[in-house]
């Protein structure tokens, strides 16, 4: 089980991806925007964040470079989840340390295979690295 911080600004996304992730054993908290999202983080450590990258307040994209800026936050894994299907977009998402990036409309499986994907991977890297 993981602790999986999702931003997103529809509560109809956030309420599909909680209760699918929730249905395979995780653990979910939800923000509606980005300064919600850098609250949280103040006191709380997910596992990993799923990232919208349109969102009130502050952006997707600003708060994934504040994440990956952060020595407390840099090696959260960040999938993003978006509408924004241009390559700049994605490039860019990636550039600055997104670890894989999801197009809307998703299909709900395949964002919970690339979850349980990174959270392996990072699984890996943690016992590698001791």
């Amino acid at each position: 089980m993981a602790e999986i911080l999702i931003a997103d600004d529809d509560e109809i996304i956030i309420d599909l991806i909680k209760f699918r992730l929730e249905s395979e054993g995780h653990n979910v908290v939800a923000a509606v925007d980005g300064e919600a999202v850098l609250a949280l983080l103040q006191n709380y450590r997910p596992d990993l964040i799923v990232l919208d990258s349109m969102m009130p307040m502050i952006s997707g994209m600003e708060v994934l470079t504040m994440i990956k800026r952060a020595p407390a936050d840099k090696n959260i894994p960040v999938i993003m989840l978006t509408a924004r299907k241009g390559e700049a977009d994605i490039v860019a998402a990636l550039e600055a340390g997104a670890s894989d990036y999801l197009t809307k409309p998703f299909m709900p499986q395949e964002l919970i295979t690339r979850v349980n994907l990174q959270l392996q991977q990072k699984a890996n890297n943690a016992a590698s690295a001791h």
